[in-house]
C-alpha cells in the first residue's frame, strides 16, 4: 500500500476529506502530516485519527534550504510515496521538487490556468473570480512543478458563479468539489491509475 504525506498550512478540511475517504476505502496509508505551524486545525485533525504530525516552521530554519532538505531526509525515512499539498501556502524549492518528481500533488481553487499562480490563494481566488466577471470556476488537482500552479493537470470539476455570490459563498459551493476531488485523485494515484506523459494525464 502506499505512503502518503499530507502537507498542510490551515484548518486542514481539504486534509479531512482524505482521511474519510482513505477510512472507508483504505486505498493508501497516511503517513504524516506535515504542518507550516503549530496551532493549526490540520494538527488536530491528525492527532484525532492517530496520524503522526511534524511541524516545519520557517523560523525554525536559518533558509528554506535546510528546512526542505530536513523535511527531505524525514520523508526518504518514512518511505514515502506520494505528497499531498492540502492547503500549503509555503514556497517549495525547485530542488525538493526535483527530488520528488512528479510525486507531488496539489489542489487549487479555479479551473487552471485561470486565476492561479503567485498571490492567488484562499479567498483572493474568488474575489479574483468574481471582480473578473467569469461565470465559472471551480477547483483544479495537479501535479507540481517549479512554475506555481503551473503543473500538468490531472482533474478539474467546474463551478457555476451564481449572480450574487460572494468570495465567502463561492468558496464553500467549491470546497464542497474539492472534498471530492481531491481524494479521488489521490486513490487513483495509489492504486496506480494515473498515466502522466508530458502535459498530458490520463486517469484510468
Amino acid at each position: 500500500m502506499k505512503r502518503i504525506a499530507v502537507f498542510a498550512s490551515g484548518g486542514g478540511t481539504d486534509f479531512q476529506s482524505v482521511i474519510d475517504a482513505n477510512e472507508r476505502e483504505h486505498f493508501c496509508e497516511i503517513s504524516v502530516l506535515i504542518a507550516s505551524k503549530e496551532g493549526i486545525g490540520a494538527i488536530e485533525r491528525a492527532q484525532n485519527h492517530g496520524i503522526d504530525t511534524a511541524v516545519f516552521s520557517k523560523r525554525d530554519y536559518p533558509d528554506l534550504d535546510t528546512l526542505y532538505g530536513e523535511l527531505t531526509s524525514l520523508l526518504i525515512k518514512k518511505q514515502i510515496d506520494y505528497i499531498v499539498l492540502a492547503g500549503w501556502l509555503k514556497i517549495i524549492p525547485e530542488s525538493f521538487i526535483k527530488t520528488f518528481a512528479d510525486r507531488i500533488i496539489n489542489i487549487h481553487p479555479s479551473l487552471i490556468p485561470a486565476f492561479c499562480g503567485a498571490g492567488y490563494y484562499g479567498l483572493k481566488v474568488h474575489r479574483a473570480v468574481i471582480e473578473y466577471g467569469a461565470k465559472i470556476s471551480g477547483c483544479t488537482v495537479h501535479f507540481v512543478n517549479e512554475i506555481p500552479d503551473g503543473g500538468a493537470i490531472i482533474a478539474q470539476v467546474a463551478v457555476n458563479v451564481e449572480e450574487g455570490d460572494t468570495p465567502e459563498t463561492l468558496q464553500a459551493r467549491i470546497l464542497e468539489e474539492e472534498h471530492r476531488l481531491l481524494p479521488f485523485c489521490v486513490k487513483k494515484l495509489c492504486e496506480g491509475k494515473i498515466e502522466k506523459l508530458g502535459r498530458r494525464v490520463t486517469i484510468r
